[in-house]
């Protein structure tokens, strides 16, 4: 059952996942006062008509002074001296946390300096949005994500029950691992899929294809594989130098494995080709389907229509009517007079599968992708 847990909660950067758990802190009545700081007094009554925050600040001291939880929600290369800056304005007992994607380096270096009566829990949220800023905030953002809490041998016991009783109220899956095997595995499924994103994009340009053309046919795999490369360059700059260490192990491995396929492809070697992508599917098909993951999800389905008046505003009322959130929809193609496809992303699968019924229901044909 809900419950108060917290007097004040400050949030130091009120974007999308900042302005999310503000949202979702509020929703349930889990703080007594929710404040916000902002790099801006003009983004302040945005975040207060959005309902992420109840209060909102400039000044750092201000809002953390009296708060029973901070939440560290700006950038990682920012954190820790953002710790520091807000030390002396801290009471007793007051617990610290982030939102960020990398654990080790800070909880490291966090507990070289923070004093005995301060206490810090690495928290990851993983869950989010290629979009930024509190305008993209959702107090539904975490229901169903895998929320790590971080510990070591020095976390407060007490302060960690908190948290992981704060992750259960919002509706999100607690999950309590060491800081270090964290940025491995984030390195893992999260960091090296975001480069590999980043190097498809970018190698475009540099094999001499007309990009024009390129950019024409990069639709589907390419399109969704690429996805996350829209993504803030600022924020995964500093998630690539924080977990340096852990990227570039997994970038060895990563690149054993090219020269792996090089040989099969130079030696013509169908049938271990074949093998490889059997078990890269096997894999794939274990990953978890009704659970927000490291990246977020996204389930398509295109429809095929004619060229009728009002076609689309009909399928959207069909899922409004039946409570299925469209996440983005894109005209794939459009034949004058003879209409075209549309595509439909949801970002939860049982709403997918519940637009597909529905539109089938009312005659539409359906592509599930």
């Amino acid at each position: 059952m809900e419950k108060v847990l917290f007097g004040k909660v400050a949030i130091i950067g009120v974007g999308l996942m900042g302005g999310s758990l503000g949202m979702a802190l509020r929703n349930r009545r889990l703080a007594e006062e929710v404040v916000g700081v902002f790099r801006d007094q003009g983004k302040i009554e945005n975040a207060l008509m959005l309902g992420a925050v109840d209060k909102g600040t400039v000044h750092l001291s201000q809002a953390v002074e009296n708060a029973e939880l901070v939440v560290l929600a700006a950038p990682v290369g920012v954190s820790l001296p953002v710790i520091k800056e807000i030390l002396p304005f801290l009471k007793t007992g007051c617990i610290i946390t982030d939102l960020g994607s990398t654990k080790g380096e800070i909880t490291e270096k966090v507990e070289e300096f923070l004093p005995a009566e301060i206490y810090f829990v690495g928290g990851h949220p993983m869950t989010g949005s290629e979009e930024s800023g509190v305008e993209a905030a959702n107090p539904y953002l975490l229901e169903n994500a895998i929320y790590v809490l971080t510990a070591t041998e020095s976390t407060n016991l007490t302060a960690l029950q908190t948290l992981k009783l704060m992750v259960e109220e919002i509706g999100a899956q607690g999950l309590v691992m060491d800081p270090r095997e964290h940025d491995l595995l984030v390195a893992s499924v999260s960091h090296l899929p975001h480069l590999a994103a980043v190097i498809l994009v970018n190698t475009l340009p540099e094999i001499g294809v007309d990009m024009g053309k390129a950019l024409f046919l990069a639709a589907g795999g390419f399109r969704d594989t690429t996805r996350v490369a829209m993504s803030s360059p600022f924020m995964w700059r500093d998630i690539f130098l924080s977990n340096r260490e852990m990227i570039l192990e997994i970038l060895d491995a990563f690149k054993e494995k090219i020269q792996v396929f090089e040989q099969m492809l130079e030696e013509e070697d169908g049938e271990n080709l074949v093998k490889e992508f059997e078990r890269a599917r096997k894999t794939r098909l274990n990953i978890p389907k009704r659970v927000k993951g490291l990246l977020p999800g996204i389930y398509d389905l295109v429809v095929l229509v004619g060229d009728v008046p009002g076609v689309i505003g009909k399928m959207a009322t069909l899922f409004g009517n039946n409570d299925i959130n469209i996440k983005d929809i894109e005209i794939l193609k459009s034949r004058e007079e003879e209409g075209g496809s549309i595509r439909f992303s949801f970002s939860i699968l049982e709403e997918r599968d519940r637009a597909v019924k529905t539109l089938k229901a009312e005659g539409f044909q359906v592509v599930v992708r």
